[in-house]
């Protein structure tokens, strides 16, 4: 079960249209589901925003964030010009961010976007797996030779 919406964000999405704030809120379920660990960061500026991490620090470490509009929701992904998108459907020209853009409940629940969720979060924790292959080829001692050296006759 995903923990419950923070008293502040329901206050800021009180201003929007009860669907967009449904459609908010189910968002946030989603990628809790995908990842229950992520610390939520909210914000409002000229929308409501919510970015996840698993720092606790969403600028640097983000792996995700959703963006509320009047009329629809934004999942945005913070390295989502590097994901893989066969399909071209995250939207966006800037040099880092993609997002895939959220109307109603058909668009959050096409398996697309749990896709896009879990490449986003790989992408943010590398998997146990990879940290221990990369381990495995590091070795403890030079793997070059070291360079002989010759005694000077005197």
């Amino acid at each position: 079960m995903v923990k419950p919406p923070d008293r502040v964000l329901l206050g800021y999405l009180a201003s929007y249209d009860p669907h967009v704030s449904r459609l908010a809120l189910a968002v946030r379920e989603t990628v809790l589901e995908e990842a229950p660990s992520a610390i939520e960061s909210i914000s409002r500026g000229y929308a409501v925003a919510i970015a996840f991490s698993f720092t606790g620090k969403p600028l640097k470490d983000g792996f995700c964030h959703i963006a509320t509009y009047s009329s629809y929701v934004n999942l945005g992904f913070n390295r989502g010009a590097l994901l893989p998108d066969p399909n071209g459907v995250l939207a966006g020209t800037g040099k880092s961010v993609r997002h895939l853009t959220i109307r109603n409940e058909n668009d959050l629940n096409r398996p697309l976007v749990r896709r896009y969720l879990q490449a986003a979060i790989e992408q943010a924790t590398p998997p146990p797996r990879d940290r221990l292959d990369r381990a495995a080829k590091t070795p403890n001692h030079r793997s070059v030779p070291k360079k002989a050296t010759r005694s000077r006759k005197a």
